[in-house]
């Protein structure tokens, strides 16, 4: 069985996704040590990449819901379903976890990324379940209308991440 990867998404690809849709999320580049990652997996023929947030106070609160999941019940962040965007290798590189860190800042944003791989791994299939539903009931028209204008057009970037392919990474 795969396991679930953690990765950091070029910025230069998001730019150009968002040129066609704004909902694709910022890569921060101001936190360094805060790179713009999430999860990587499979919807159909498409790998796909959902952002993981950060931990913060308002997620113990919150519920999950068919396009945001907490991890660990908040306490290590979340993944926002809505922002997945398709990539391919080319757009993204694996975070190494077991890197040696610099910093007690590092040393801890690295405990918290660990602490997310082992609990999401847990949870893959109900994490492979909810991308799939979210990405079916969004291209079937089968939303409410406040999830539906929340989540990224997964099929027009998909389109986009073909033309990527075939005429940027010439």
């Amino acid at each position: 069985m795969f396991n679930l990867l953690i990765v950091r998404i070029d910025s230069k690809y998001c730019d150009y996704l968002r040129k066609f849709d704004h909902r694709v999320s910022y890569n921060k580049k101001q936190k360094q040590l805060r790179p713009f990652i999430g999860i990587l997996f499979k919807i159909d023929k498409w790998e796909y990449f959902a952002p993981l947030t950060s931990p913060k106070p308002k997620h113990l609160n919150m519920h999950n819901t068919v396009d945001f999941l907490r991890i660990n019940k908040g306490i290590w962040g979340a993944i926002n379903f809505n922002n997945m965007i398709p990539v391919t290798s080319n757009n993204y590189q694996v975070i190494n976890l077991n890197k040696k860190c610099q910093s007690f800042v590092e040393l801890q944003y690295y405990e918290l990324l660990k602490n997310q791989y082992n609990w999401l791994n847990k949870n893959k299939l109900e994490i492979m379940k909810k991308a799939k539903k979210l990405y079916t009931l969004y291209t079937k028209n089968k939303l409410s209308a406040n999830i539906a204008d929340r989540c990224c057009n997964y099929q027009l970037l998909e389109e986009k991440c073909q033309e990527y392919i075939e005429n940027i990474l010439v």
